[in-house]
């Protein structure tokens, strides 16, 4: 595959102006997939090769986005780590949450084979794309995965059991956070392998905790995470959605990028990260809602940061909300690609 634009942007080349994509951009927004939607369970889709590997591309066509990003779901890991999970109308639901274990760790039952359809969509995506995109892969981070697992569902964003666990129990939390990590690094490595040129490591829940804890628990397993993605020479891109200042501590040793969310002015996100992390982000999804021109003149304010500090790849701070024009999705993309950068 030759570069494109976002590998040579990954890899410190010079481009012509900053990449795009999105994060949730497989599904949700896009007509097609809704179409798709009404035939097909997402399981269904997630679990064939030849639909993920439709879906995971359909921006490609639909977008016009300068990346495709892997159709799957985070919480594959811990089915890897040996629990039972369903998807269900209002998201994901874990059949037995190990909020009441008196050891969670104790309950894990790790079988990496579970993960093996992944790496066949994978392939089959990699037959099937278009010359010059490349695949971005995927997995949640250890805190988390950790929320789902321990909680069960996402139904309250504060995950309070999660909490508790951690300030109760360290020393179990301990096990179950390098258990994941090892099933993530696992879970990495082969998508590598069998075809992901770039891997992001999702945090969602990052600002759950105070910093300090985070480092305390956390940061050993994202460090451990990077290193066995960075060593096969895949660019990394780590997402701590929440993490506020605590994104001061991703180092190029770290991360090539560090995604920033929509809270943090992009230009306070510079004077925080360490200079050769670059930065992606951080449109906040919200503004999708707006008209075109305001939508246009939010970006405007890109242009002259890109100008100063061209290590910039343009993304949301976070998902796509389902109910997000698709229009102006679109209309992101296409402006982006015509705007003057230089």
């Amino acid at each position: 595959m030759q570069n494109t634009i976002l590998l040579d942007k990954l890899k410190g080349k010079p481009t012509n102006r900053p990449p795009v994509w999105f994060m949730r951009q497989a599904g949700r927004i896009l007509p097609n997939y809704q179409k798709l939607k009404e035939k097909y369970a997402f399981h269904e889709m997630m679990s064939d090769p030849d639909l993920a590997s439709e879906v995971t591309l359909m921006p490609i066509y639909d977008l016009g986005v300068d990346a495709a990003i892997l159709f799957s779901d985070i919480l594959v890991v811990p089915v890897a780590l040996g629990m039972k999970m369903s998807f269900t109308a209002k998201g994901p639901v874990f059949e037995s949450p190990l909020a009441g274990a008196a050891e969670p760790s104790k309950a894990l039952e790790p079988d990496p084979s579970k993960l093996e359809y992944i790496y066949q969509n994978i392939e089959a995506i990699i037959k099937h794309r278009p010359d010059n995109t490349p695949l971005i892969g995927f997995c949640g981070a250890p805190l988390t995965t950790l929320c789902y697992m321990v909680q069960g569902t996402g139904k309250n964003p504060n995950f309070p059991d999660v909490v508790k666990y951690l300030y109760r129990n360290k020393s179990d939390a301990r096990k179950m956070i390098d258990a994941i990590a090892d099933m993530s690094v696992t879970y990495a490595q082969n998508q590598i392998k069998h075809g992901v040129e770039v891997f992001q490591l999702f945090d969602t829940h990052a600002g759950l905790i105070p910093v300090d804890l985070y480092m305390e628990l956390f940061w050993p397993a994202i460090e451990k995470i990077s290193k066995a993605v960075r060593e096969t020479g895949a660019p990394f891109i780590y997402f701590p959605k929440g993490l506020g200042t605590g994104i001061k501590y991703v180092t190029p040793d770290i991360a090539d990028y560090v995604s920033i969310d929509w809270q943090m002015p992009i230009e306070h996100a510079r004077e925080l990260v360490p200079q050769g992390v670059g930065l992606q982000g951080n449109i906040d999804p919200r503004l999708l809602y707006a008209s075109k021109d305001e939508i246009a003149k939010a970006l405007e304010k890109f242009i002259p940061f890109y100008r100063q500090n061209p290590d910039l790849i343009l993304n949301l701070g976070h998902g796509f909300l389902p109910d997000v024009p698709y229009e102006n999705a679109r209309f992101v993309v296409e402006w982006v690609k015509q705007a003057w950068w230089k």
